[in-house]
């Protein structure tokens, strides 16, 4: 897998298929901080310290955003 960062986020490309997909710059910081191997509870903080988001929702939307992942191939089960 390869990332490149834009103006609207992070560009991702599976090496294996040759798909791409682009992640929006919230969904961009949360693979950010798991890339680096933060856990689910820092990527939280890093939400809503950025954006106008409660704990409870960043949760939700961090948990989508690692199922689609899952689903694309791209982070491991």
């Amino acid at each position: 897998m390869s990332t490149t960062e834009t103006e609207y986020g992070l560009v991702v490309l599976d090496e294996r298929t040759g798909r791409y997909w682009q992640l929006s710059s919230s969904a961009a910081l949360v693979m950010s901080a798991l890339a680096r191997g933060d856990s689910v509870d820092v990527a939280v903080t890093a939400l809503t310290d950025r954006y106008e988001v409660d704990a409870e929702r960043a949760r939700k939307d961090i948990d989508t955003l690692i199922g689609s992942l899952r689903s694309a191939g791209l982070v491991a089960r």
